[in-house]
């Protein structure tokens, strides 16, 4: 399987969006502020989305799971590394 490639980009109608490079559907995420929070940001908005976007991505990746772990499958419980989008 080939890894996915993701951007964030600004809509048409001033939203943010994460999406897959190769693919034109739907975006995964959408960011949207309104015209306070944009004033407030003072054109930083771009920057808050990303770190929003990142934010949101490495707390799916720090998640754990309700799952009930038998005390001896603890020592093959390898975690997963967690990445950072910039």
């Amino acid at each position: 399987m080939s890894p996915s490639y993701f951007e964030i980009v600004q809509l048409t109608n001033g939203d943010y969006a994460l999406r897959r490079i190769d693919d034109d559907s739907a975006p995964l995420v959408k960011i949207s502020f309104s015209e306070e929070a944009r004033e407030m940001m003072e054109d930083r908005d771009m920057a808050v989305a990303k770190a929003m976007i990142a934010a949101g991505i490495e707390a799916v990746g720090n998640m754990t799971h309700d799952i009930d772990w038998e005390e001896d499958d603890n020592d093959t419980f390898e975690t997963q590394p967690s990445y950072t989008l910039h």
